[in-house]
């Protein structure tokens, strides 16, 4: 109830800034999980009064400079790579299970040596490469992309989308199942109730909205990881620092990484729809290395945690949650479960738009639009029959699906952008 309070206090004011002011609205969608977390409301507290750091006064006149995140610089530059790290976060790493699974198992040093010379190298240069495919051609949803790309074909890329969204939406389901009833003893459906709720809410409004909500909960995200390693550090600093001196590296740690970022690069093209903001190559490029980094370093910080408990962690189905239970710190533990819980929502609500928006670029050519009601609509079939694939079990699922669709973007996506999306690219630059 309090956090209602703090919201309607608060929410009136004008001069909330965008970041706050998303998050705040949020609130009441995830108070069902707070209710043994009273002590929350104090950070809510914080973070609401933090907007008088964060406005400047001009002159005295009371005229406020625009924010950062509505800011020319952040839209062109940092939103596009806070965006695909909020769609990659739920089915990338969220849990932790996929970075066991793709980089631990290959050793602490062997699984760093992968996420940093591996794949944050593709991810940069796929990224970078895409977004300005998408400014040079104005494909800013990925029917277009792959119209512009593959011709007749591109429906072979919708095929493979299409199988990697349902997996997803598996893991997210499988994974908001677990983390409601184990940890709130709120029941199964409740939580999906309400993760469905959102997605359906933000997909009836669409990029706007979306575009403020990923970038917004991203930043969230950041200082809760960042919190997170620290307090690991401090109790298992020793653990850490042996794991690593002990230079494990498993065979196939090259191998594993790139298979990560194959399968995550199936993502890219469903983040289009907020690359509209860039004009020149120049932004396109910058955007694209830069969003490399931001993707991965929430990843990174939670795996330098992960290795404090390293071997006993790798069978371990959610691993976020086992770390958390060692560290003995519940506020911190029952704050990162609600900001994962929202991460399910922005990797859900990520891929289903980009398939609204898919849609709506095919009625446009029709002379038509896809009327915004229809939108949450569609997000409610496609999460559905995701939800009904979560009960494969999410470690098969990880394992054994996103292993092989990795191989399926690499053909239909990869090659082709890397070679013939290069040549369109020069081609028109010479007419």
């Amino acid at each position: 109830m309090i956090f209602y309070k703090i919201k309607e206090k608060f929410s009136k004011k004008k001069g909330t800034v965008p970041f706050f002011r998303t998050v705040s609205f949020f609130i009441p969608f995830f108070s069902p999980l707070f209710y043994s977390a009273e002590g929350l409301s104090k950070l809510c507290f914080f973070l609401y009064h933090e907007r008088n750091l964060r406005e400047i006064v001009d002159g005295g006149r009371g005229k406020k400079r625009m924010s950062f995140l509505d800011s020319s610089f952040f839209k062109k530059y940092l939103l596009p790579g806070f965006v695909f790290q909020s769609v990659v976060i739920a089915g990338g790493y969220g849990t932790g299970r996929e970075l066991v699974e793709f980089f631990l198992n290959h050793g602490p040093l062997g699984g760093l040596l992968g996420m940093l010379f591996v794949t944050t190298i593709i991810w940069s240069i796929t990224l970078a490469v895409t977004f300005e495919f998408s400014r040079k051609f104005r494909a800013y949803d990925y029917r277009t992309f792959f119209m512009k790309l593959l011709g007749p074909f591109w429906f072979i890329f919708e095929i493979i989308y299409f199988i990697l969204l349902f997996l997803v939406l598996a893991v997210i389901g499988s994974a908001a199942g677990a983390l409601i009833r184990n940890n709130f003893n709120i029941p199964y459906p409740v939580g999906v109730i309400i993760m469905l709720a959102v997605i359906g809410f933000l997909t009836f409004k669409g990029s706007g909205l979306i575009e403020k909500f990923l970038s917004s909960w991203s930043i969230l995200l950041y200082f809760v990881y960042g919190a997170l390693l620290v307090a690991v550090l401090l109790k298992f600093g020793p653990e850490i620092q042996k794991n690593f001196s002990s230079a494990v590296v498993h065979p196939k740690w090259a191998l594993g990484g790139f298979q990560y970022a194959l399968y995550n690069m199936g993502i890219i093209p469903a983040v289009l729809f907020c690359i509209k903001h860039i004009e020149t190559r120049k932004e396109a490029v910058t955007a694209g290395l830069l969003g490399g980094l931001i993707g991965i370093i929430p990843g990174l910080l939670f795996f330098i945690a992960v290795v404090s408990h390293y071997p006993a962690v790798l069978p371990e189905e959610v691993p976020a949650d086992y770390i958390l239970q060692q560290l003995g710190f519940p506020a911190l533990r029952i704050f990162y479960l609600v900001v994962l819980f929202g991460t399910l929502i922005e990797t859900g609500t990520g891929f289903i738009h980009a398939v609204n928006e898919r849609i709506n670029s095919a009625l446009q050519t029709k002379g038509k639009a896809l009327p915004r009601w229809q939108r949450p609509l569609v997000a409610s079939v496609l999460l559905l029959i995701g939800l009904g694939m979560s009960t494969f079990g999410l470690i098969a699922l990880i394992k054994k699906g996103y292993g092989n669709i990795s191989w399926g973007f690499f053909i239909v996506y990869i090659i082709p952008l890397m070679t013939l999306g290069i040549y369109k690219m020069i081609k028109t630059r010479r007419a």
